[in-house]
């Protein structure tokens, strides 16, 4: 008979909201500073331990005094540079990467509290500067990711499918030139679980149309809404950049070897099922040996470096969604500074550009319908 305690946790408590919400400034303040480190000559290695350890060093500070409740890092920071798709977080055994001027970096990071996550990524130039505008296909990518997760925001309802979602993503993409990565999923969150069976596929395959069902969204569901754009075909592909990140399954098998069992005990006792990187391991080179039996055997799974051709440019924006009786809450994300950029395309259909008029703040949505009624024509205005 199942435990009461086994009875799922959703939004419509007032505690798993705040919970949420602690854990979404948590993620907004790193981002921040995460941000901030991105400068010319940085390493992308220093960056991302500097990340893990502002997120383990925040999440610490909330409910302290309870002792047994669980609160850390949801998803390791990853800066992945240029054409890079996703994933890069090098450990110290691994060849490291510098930041150069104009280099378009994603910031893709989480932290939990209690198992509630909040996710986020970022896209930026580095140095960017606000009196030259940034043209050409970085432009049009970074727009382009942009405006359809802006969108796709404004989809993000109870009742809609999660294959309008997928369209319009691909619309405004095209609008742009651009392509959104083939297969990539968002997907709903869960408490102590970040890939939930609800998922927003983009630009599926033609096998992927096949297999990836069609899902609605309900209240009081949330969302980690990802969007990543390509400049070339949109095909991710793994080179020989080394895996770096992974997840434990809830799949069993018996380990054969002493260091692959005593790897993978301490990754159930110190993550849990939470994505988790080998750097959080006292010996890198053993965690390296021991994980490979693990996912071999399907204990464990890695989350694949992936890299679009060379000489094209990958853009990402992703955001923590609440799906409130009031409307879509979105808990993470900065601003973004759309005047930093300036395309040759835009997005003309006048349904999607309605779409993008609309308030994506439910609270605000009435005293801005007067201001987007008169202003529709001027493209999108309302990006929060």
């Amino acid at each position: 008979m199942a435990d009461k305690d086994d009875v799922e946790k959703t939004i419509a408590e007032d505690l798993v909201v705040t919970k949420y919400k602690m854990a979404g400034d948590i993620v907004n303040r790193v981002l921040k500073q995460v941000l901030n480190k991105c400068i010319t000559g940085a390493s992308v290695r220093e960056i991302c331990e500097y990340g893990d350890s502002l997120l383990v060093e925040e999440t610490s500070k909330v409910f302290k005094k309870e002792k047994d409740l669980k609160k850390g890092i949801a998803f390791p920071t990853c800066l992945s540079v240029n054409n890079c798709i996703c994933h890069f977080s090098p450990i110290s055994s691994e060849p490291d990467l510098h930041l150069k001027n104009d280099d378009i970096v994603k910031i893709d990071l989480g932290a939990h509290i209690d198992g509630f996550i909040a996710v986020v990524a970022h896209t930026i130039i580095v140095n960017a500067l606000a009196d030259t505008k940034i043209h050409g296909r970085k432009a049009d990518v970074i727009l382009a990711a942009h405006y359809a997760s802006q969108a796709a925001l404004r989809l993000l309802k109870p009742g809609i499918e999660t294959y309008t979602i997928t369209e319009t993503v691909g619309q405004i993409c095209e609008s742009y030139k651009c392509k959104p990565v083939e297969g990539m999923l968002s997907h709903q969150l869960k408490q102590f679980k970040i890939d939930g069976e609800k998922t927003i596929i983009q630009n599926p395959n033609d096998a992927q149309k096949k297999e990836h069902e069609k899902f609605t969204m309900e209240m009081h569901e949330v969302y980690a809404m990802d969007v990543i754009v390509s400049t070339g075909e949109g095909i991710g592909k793994e080179q020989d950049t080394r895996v770096t990140i992974f997840k434990k399954t809830e799949e069993t098998y018996q380990l054969k070897l002493k260091a692959s069992r005593s790897f993978y005990s301490e990754v159930s006792h110190k993550h849990g099922l939470m994505p988790f990187n080998l750097r959080t391991f006292e010996d890198e080179k053993k965690a390296k040996m021991a994980v490979v039996e693990c996912v071999n055997h399907r204990l464990i799974e890695p989350f694949q470096v992936l890299y679009e051709k060379q000489n094209e440019y990958v853009a990402q924006f992703k955001f923590t969604v609440l799906l409130m009786p009031s409307g879509p809450h979105k808990i993470t994300g900065i601003p973004f500074d759309q005047d930093l950029y300036a395309s040759d395309y835009a997005v003309e259909d006048t349904t999607l550009k309605a779409l993008l008029n609309t308030s994506a703040n439910p609270k605000s949505a009435k005293k801005k319908k007067k201001k987007a009624e008169k202003t529709a024509g001027d493209g999108p205005i309302e990006t929060s």
